[in-house]
């Protein structure tokens, strides 16, 4: 800060001597010198230790930036596709995940039960459905989950008014049920094919 004045090298009046110096009067000097200016030293430290802690954010986010485009990489479009549609539909934060574009881009990858006319009628059946569920009635506020919101429905009988939007939900819901159906199936083939041809 310019309020000591000091040297260079050997000759510093107020600074830590190199650790190379073996005389006894050096090292006396430097812990002189690391006490009397104790309280400026922690300062500096605490500084240091903030621009380290921006320094691992920032390389932990660089981490976790890579981390995410691994993900992404595992991904196809027809999975993000359908997750993004998922995540829509989720109840949580008041439907505030909510956006109709990615749940009719869901509803494409269901060509058998959304065709042309499904396609129109969904997106009616969305843009009343929020209305409905998130700014009138007030049973929907504060769902856990799909499940939630799923028995909400059927409780309240709107299944019936948005069927095809109830149906997207019942394909989220049964979709672990079927994966897990699949992988099962796979295991065992696995076993048939290796273990029992051997």
């Amino acid at each position: 800060m310019g309020e000591l004045k000091t040297g260079r090298g050997l000759n510093q009046e107020l600074g830590l001597v190199k650790i190379g110096d073996t005389r006894w009067g050096y090292h006396y000097k430097s812990f002189v010198n690391f006490i009397s200016s104790f309280d400026s030293i922690v300062d500096v430290l605490d500084t240091l230790v903030e621009s380290q802690d921006i320094a691992k954010c920032h390389d932990s986010c660089k981490g976790s930036k890579e981390k995410l485009q691994q993900l992404n990489d595992r991904f196809n479009e027809v999975t993000s596709d359908f997750l993004n549609g998922v995540s829509c539909l989720n109840p949580l934060d008041s439907f505030s995940s909510f956006d109709i574009k990615k749940i009719m881009r869901m509803a494409e990858l269901y060509p058998d039960d959304f065709d042309e006319s499904n396609m129109r009628a969904l997106e009616n059946q969305l843009v009343n459905y929020i209305i409905d569920v998130h700014d009138i009635d007030e049973m929907f506020s504060n769902l856990g989950g799909l499940w939630e919101l799923s028995i909400k429905l059927v409780w309240t009988k709107k299944h019936l008014n948005y069927s095809l939007v109830f149906l997207l939900v019942k394909f989220d819901l049964l979709l672990p049920i079927v994966t897990a159906t699949v992988e099962r199936a796979f295991s065992a083939m696995k076993i048939i094919k290796n273990d029992l041809q051997s």
